[in-house]
């Protein structure tokens, strides 16, 4: 594969106490609004988004890289919380009021919102962002981050940090995946074989999709995304909608780039 990651600059390598571990969870809210588009498409049936399944938790333990997962689903956004060395960092917040249970979350690493470092915001969508004030309150010593050309549209307590191609938070490599936003990023833990997607893809049918072209700002620029993630090596990625897709994922997602 062609590796397309330049380093341009680190954040936080100090990465402190402990082996990595990644909890993967879901939140949902009882309204709906027009500013959480992904979760409209959710009630309307639109058949590019995801079903809702319901609460349901899939755990995996590897012993290359030291990384042990877990997802809840609770049926219509995910957020992840990826802790090393007794420091977490979180992924996307969910929608507003969600820090519930992303407090449950860290709890199941017996973590606490002393313990994280950093928050990753993968777009500026508020089913993604929404609680991020209350995240990034609660977590009084982490740094924000999101891609360069989403800040702007990204409610936050505190000045967020720019990131993009080649950057790393947490010994995680950011990858700039523009389209579904202009300011997409995903972000790849290369000791697992992890990639979170956010919605520069969707889980469906126990393979990877394409963006949800209703909400999408550009989908020739998305389909570009998803070739370049194809680029990467990764056993497992995991998407901001649907399923997570275990074993052989790059392999996969560069099927799924083939044919677009």
């Amino acid at each position: 594969m062609v590796d397309r990651r330049s380093t341009r600059r680190t954040f936080m390598l100090d990465l402190g106490k402990g082996g990595l571990a990644v909890a993967i969870f879901a939140v949902t809210a009882m309204s709906c609004s027009s500013s959480d588009p992904e979760r409209t498409s959710q009630t309307s049936g639109n058949p590019d988004q995801p079903a809702a399944t319901g609460p349901s938790t899939i755990s995996g333990n590897t012993t290359t890289g030291g990384v042990t997962w877990e997802r809840v689903n609770l049926g219509f956004v995910s957020a992840y919380v990826l802790a090393r060395r007794g420091e977490a960092t979180i992924v996307d917040t969910g929608v507003a009021d969600s820090e519930g249970a992303i407090e449950a979350s860290l709890a199941t690493l017996d973590l606490r919102w002393d313990d994280v470092s950093n928050v990753i915001v993968t777009h500026l969508h508020a089913d993604h962002q929404g609680s991020l004030p209350a995240v990034m309150d609660l977590a009084a010593a982490a740094t924000g981050y999101a891609g360069s050309n989403d800040i702007a549209g990204i409610s936050s307590p505190r000045e967020l940090v720019g990131v993009g191609d080649g950057d790393t938070v947490f010994d995680l490599t950011i990858i700039d995946t523009p389209g579904h936003t202009p300011g997409h990023i995903s972000v790849l833990d290369e000791r697992s074989g992890l990639l979170v997607a956010g919605d520069a893809m969707t889980g469906g049918d126990g393979v990877p999709a394409g963006a949800n072209p209703q909400f999408t700002a550009n989908m020739v620029i998305a389909v570009e995304s998803i070739k370049k993630l194809a680029d990467f090596s990764y056993d497992t990625v995991v998407f901001g909608h649907g399923e997570p897709v275990i074993g052989n994922a790059s392999n996969q997602v560069a099927a799924l780039a083939a044919s677009l």
